[in-house]
């Protein structure tokens, strides 16, 4: 359960993360112009009280005028961090402010932690009721139980925005999610299961609360706590809340409550299961054991006693994860579209039932290929992957037409088409195949060369690269490796380190290398300086000689220079030009930049091939390519003597028949923005373009560096495309999780 992750890392790694740059995960940026002392005068004083006049005689436009309508607050106490305990209100900001990311990625909703120094309940109720003109809606987090019950029940009783405790309700509809399916898959109804609750905290008092709304009988259901089954009449150690879930019942113990029951769900702790009690279990059984980080059983000891059963976890590494993030960022989406006045039953199972239908459909082929063996619907994927694109279309709006039909929706959406296509405007489809492509790493892990092992940067990344489960990073570099590697906290013994001075591949190197280059007037001796000295040398041999899947080098030297080595070793594809791509990230949006690195003044053959290369890792990446040809002209104006080669790729792409769109010769405003666009209606393309092709390396260059510099998006690469092998050359300046992240892009083929 929750939206935890088993990836792997050092605690140094972690603090680097959180404090590199700026610290922490999250910072505000305003949304309107800021430039001018016009738009501050709009922005503030005088013309802010426009905006304020107007909300105080309708405070509904507080909604138009303001962030509100699109503002989650992140609240806890600290009492509950994690795994970890009562740490404190300030404690728990850093996970406070990674559910805000969280709100921020999936849904683009917008979030604000906020971190109260009390445990007094009264307290705690009375400053988030306070604050409701400020928010769209309340996320709780991380707050204990009992108290949590109590806070969630009183706020939601006395506010009118939606109030969640995301502990609670998010484990319950992700695991109701897969119940239903599961009960389909074993052919149940529901109404007649037997389900045991192990556990009596906020997710299973949810749990239980949530399936019996769905139709499960009362008396179907059996909870247990640290004292055993919660039956009627029991005194010990009970409150108001597991009274709730008494039944009149004989049995005492797991034991008993397990004979017979078809259903198993686990909210307690680890290994409090004993797979011997599972043979007494009807057919088929279904096994929820949702214990993070280690399960009440594993699967693999749940499927040894029980061939039949269906299983789901709380955990990455293993089929059917009962994931928060699938719930939460989507359900306070829908629900502040319509502006809920709270988040109901109705929409919880609403949720429930959508993601249910989502797994029973086709996997998207960008999602099988990253979680590779459950292709469909089935026993091991009965609950949808974390970042299957289509959860931000489906469940928001399955969650609005449930706030509706259940008259909490005070802005009813008129137009569900339209609304569907501004959800799915709202998210950038690369940052789901970028973590898609983590996934994927993990599925099928490579072995990575990582040419400059002595810099600590690469050191940091190809630790990362381990601990991740991406793949074997095999460094390159001097025996000092070692030490550097100790200094970092990593084993040495856990690394397979290459050195040209002892390894027994030199001969076989230094032959490849000759005769590769003896006729472009290398000498023996020369092949023999640079596999013993050149680290770029001895790794492209490396992966030459199939000792590695994939390379990454670039921190020690210039770009240009990196690839003149990469060159010696290493070939283009047959009929390919090898080029250069920066790819701008932003929210919603995604641009990919051409060729920035590698072909000075490309002809029309080299900028068709260009297009063509670029468009096909665009569409790997998510997007459907639209590209534009740039130019300082358009369409002829003015006229100019460096508007051949553009035109002929025009040509040359006409007479290969490619299947995406493209146009040319065009200026960035043209290609970029419908409305200048429009005063071109012959233009070909269908929308602004994403693939933009640069006429030549110094505009390419210059253009994004100054972006990557100036601009607000996020940028990856350059990434180095069309060599034959997968190699990738990073800026001087890069980071260790850049490093990482062409690492995998360059082993998972999206960057070839």
């Amino acid at each position: 359960m929750a939206e935890e992750s088993n990836v792997q890392f050092s605690e140094r790694e972690a603090l680097l993360y959180h404090s590199e740059g700026r610290p922490g995960k999250i910072e505000i940026i305003a949304s309107k112009p800021m430039a001018t002392q016009r738009d501050l005068a709009l922005a503030y004083s005088p013309g802010v009280a426009v905006p304020v006049r107007a909300i105080a005689e309708d405070p509904a436009l507080a909604y138009d005028y303001t962030a509100k309508g699109n503002l989650v607050a992140v609240i806890s106490n600290g009492t509950a961090i994690l795994g970890l305990g009562n740490l404190g209100a300030l404690a728990s900001k850093p996970v406070m402010e990674g559910k805000a990311v969280l709100f921020k990625r999936f849904a683009d909703v917008d979030s604000i932690d906020l971190e109260l120094k009390t445990e007094d309940v009264d307290r705690f109720i009375d400053a988030v009721e306070l604050m409701e003109p400020s928010f769209g809606g309340i996320n709780l987090e991380d707050i204990k139980s009992p108290e949590c019950f109590v806070i969630e029940q009183t706020l939601r009783e006395r506010m009118n925005i939606p109030v969640f405790h995301d502990d609670q309700h998010g484990t319950a509809i992700i695991a109701a999610a897969g119940l239903i399916n599961a009960l389909h898959l074993t052919g149940r109804d529901i109404k007649n299961a037997k389900c045991v609750m192990l556990g009596a905290g906020a997710a299973a008092i949810a749990c239980a609360e949530l399936i019996k709304a769905m139709g499960l009988p009362h008396d179907n259901l059996l909870m247990l706590d640290l004292t055993g089954v919660i039956y009627q009449g029991r005194q010990e150690s009970m409150n108001q809340w597991k009274s709730a879930h008494a039944v009149a019942t004989d049995k005492r113990t797991l034991a008993d409550a397990l004979d017979g029951a078809d259903v198993f769900f686990g909210l307690a702790s680890a290994n409090s299961l004993p797979a011997e009690l599972l043979k007494t279990m009807a057919p088929n059984p279904i096994i929820f054991a949702m214990a993070n980080p280690d399960p009440e059983i594993s699967p693999p000891l749940a499927k040894a006693a029980r061939p039949d059963a269906i299983i789901a976890t709380g955990r990455s590494d293993y089929p059917n994860q009962v994931n928060n993030v699938l719930g939460f960022p989507f359900i306070f989406r829908g629900a502040l579209d319509v502006r809920a006045t709270t988040i109901n039953d109705a929409m919880k199972i609403a949720a429930a039932r959508a993601l249910a239908e989502l797994a029973r459909q086709q996997v998207p082929e960008e999602v099988a290929l990253a979680y590779g063996v459950q292709h469909s619907f089935g026993p091991d994927y009965i609950i949808p992957a974390p970042f299957d694109p289509r959860l931000m279309e489906i469940v928001p709006a399955a969650v609005a037409q449930a706030a509706m039909d259940s008259g909490v929706a005070t802005k009813p959406i008129e137009d569900f088409a339209a609304y569907r296509q501004s959800l799915r405007a709202r998210l950038n489809p690369t940052t789901s195949v970028l973590t898609l492509a983590y996934e994927g790493a993990r599925a099928n892990p490579k072995r990575v060369i990582f040419a400059e092992a002595e810099e600590e940067v690469v050191l940091r990344a190809a630790i990362a690269f381990k601990e991740g489960g991406y793949g074997t990073p095999v460094l390159v570099g001097r025996e000092s490796v070692h030490d550097r590697l100790r200094a970092l906290g990593a084993n040495p013994d856990e690394f397979e380190l290459h050195n040209s001075v002892n390894s027994p591949l030199v001969p076989e190197m230094v032959e490849f290398l000759y005769t590769r280059l003896q006729r472009r007037g290398y000498l023996r001796r020369d092949a023999e300086r640079m596999v013993n000295r050149d680290r770029n040398i001895f790794g492209g041999l490396l992966l030459q000689l199939g000792k590695a899947d994939a390379m990454i080098t670039g921190v020690t030297r210039t770009w240009a220079e990196s690839m003149r080595q990469v060159k010696r070793v290493i070939d283009p594809q047959p009929a390919r030009t090898p080029f250069g791509m920066h790819v701008l990230v932003g929210q919603s949006h995604t641009v990919f930049i051409a060729d920035t690195t590698v072909n000075e003044r490309p002809n029309a053959e080299e900028l068709a091939d260009i297009a063509e290369g670029a468009a096909q890792v665009a569409r790997r990446m998510g997007h459907e390519p639209r590209v534009a040809f740039l130019s300082y002209s358009n369409f002829g104006n003015p006229e100019g003597q460096w508007l051949d080669n553009v035109r002929g790729a025009i040509k040359v792409l006409d007479g290969r028949t490619v299947e995406f769109e493209y146009e040319g010769e065009m200026s960035p405003d043209v290609a970029l923005n419908p409305r200048q666009m429009a005063n071109y209606p012959f233009c070909r393309l269908s929308g602004p373009a994403n693939v933009l092709i640069m006429p030549g390396l110094q505009s390419a260059n210059i253009s994004a560096k100054l972006l990557r510099e100036l601009g607000g998006d996020s940028t990856i690469g350059p990434m180095l495309i069309g060599m034959e092998k997968p190699v990738q050359i990073a800026p001087m300046t890069a980071s260790a999780s850049e490093l990482v992240t062409l690492a995998v892009l360059a082993a998972g083929g999206i960057a070839r």
